[in-house]
């Protein structure tokens, strides 16, 4: 069977219907397609509406990268990721590895990875920023305190747009990083992975179990729904995971980025979970929070035993790049706290624009 045949036999057809799937399963396909933010989100967006590859179409010279924090270029940067992940609506699947589109990731990646390691300064021994994440800051500043001390309706729905970019595609971006290391870190990492994934129940999939909350309180669960609304700081956050694990040579620091993830999310998943428990949320808009409470504390000493400890032993100039990730994890979620507190401490919205007000299902008005 020829190429083209072996493809068009894995469409769904009348004789092969695609398996109907539970729930908000469905709400996994791409929803929407952004708009430009600036130059070079709209050659990207320019070049890759125009139809398939190869019908010799440049890209437009978008002239010298000048912010990489800033929403042009993390918008230009998350619009060639996604090519990788789930495409975007109505763009030809064979851009993904188009040369002349990914001389422009690289330029986009290289400037995002040079503002990442200079704002980072110094890393501290793998051990020392290990113990680190252990620690509870006692200044309760987060995010998840907010929403637990002061926040209202509309702050949590903000904030589950903001997370959507991730949660809606949850350990997706790290899964890149499973061929590049072997032996025992690789089967733990796949445990943890597999619980990402529901464990063998795709109606416990963390992807769906966000969906269901972000229903539950008012909002449109569709896979990149909101893209429009989220701003650079969120879209940063999950650039950094996706550079990393695209990335064989920097395997490493995709290990310290998740480890940053399952390390420090349980506490500050039950502080989320008793805040939307307050504003509304029932079962489906908790659920996902109270799962990860039991779930990343076993995941806590997985990861750090199992993976990175096992991953130095084997790989042991590793260890740099393992610390480069937990830093640059802990910056970048730094920087959307200070963005997402910034806005909500001085009452505006912390999306680009404000939400429609919502009612939560099942509530009078």
């Amino acid at each position: 069977m020829g190429q083209e045949a072996a493809m068009d036999a894995m469409e769904p057809s009348a004789e092969h219907p695609e398996p109907p799937l539970p729930g908000p399963a469905r709400e996994r396909a791409v929803s929407g397609r952004p708009g430009p933010r600036g130059p070079l989100s709209e050659a990207v967006l320019g070049l890759v509406t125009a139809g398939p590859p190869g019908a010799g179409r440049l890209l437009v010279p978008p002239g010298p990268l000048t912010d990489p924090w800033g929403e042009d270029h993390q918008l230009a940067l998350h619009l060639c990721y996604e090519l990788h992940d789930r495409g975007l609506p109505g763009v030809h699947p064979g851009w993904e590895w188009e040369p002349e589109l990914l001389l422009l990731r690289r330029a986009l990646e290289r400037s995002f990875l040079a503002a990442v390691r200079a704002e980072a300064g110094p890393v501290p021994p793998l051990a020392e920023a290990l113990e680190r994440l252990l620690v509870v800051p006692p200044d309760g500043s987060g995010p998840s305190h907010f929403l637990l001390a002061e926040g209202g309706l509309r702050h949590a729905r903000e904030y589950l747009v903001h997370r959507s970019v991730y949660h809606l595609k949850e350990a997706d971006p790290q899964l890149w990083v499973l061929p590049r290391i072997h032996g025992p870190a690789q089967a733990v990492l796949m445990a943890v992975a597999y619980d990402e994934y529901g464990a063998g129940r795709p109606e416990r999939a963390h992807a769906l179990l966000f969906a269901r909350m972000m229903a539950a309180f008012g909002l449109d669960p569709g896979y990149g729904h909101y893209l429009d609304l989220v701003p650079a700081p969120s879209l940063a956050v999950v650039n950094l995971m996706t550079l990393f694990g695209l990335h064989r040579a920097l395997r490493g620091a995709a290990v310290g980025q998740f480890a940053t993830i399952e390390i420090t999310s349980s506490p500050g998943a039950a502080r989320l979970a008793t805040a939307l428990e307050r504003l509304g949320g029932g079962p489906d808009g908790t659920l996902f929070y109270r799962e990860h409470v039991e779930a990343d504390a076993v995941h806590e000493q997985l990861v750090r035993r199992g993976v990175i400890q096992e991953l130095v032993d084997t790989e042991p100039e590793l260890e740099p790049d393992i610390a480069f990730g937990i830093a640059a994890a802990e910056l970048l979620d730094g920087r959307f706290a200070d963005h997402l507190l910034g806005c909500w401490r001085t009452g505006r919205t912390s999306l680009r624009s404000p939400l429609s007000d919502g009612v939560l299902p099942g509530s009078p008005g």
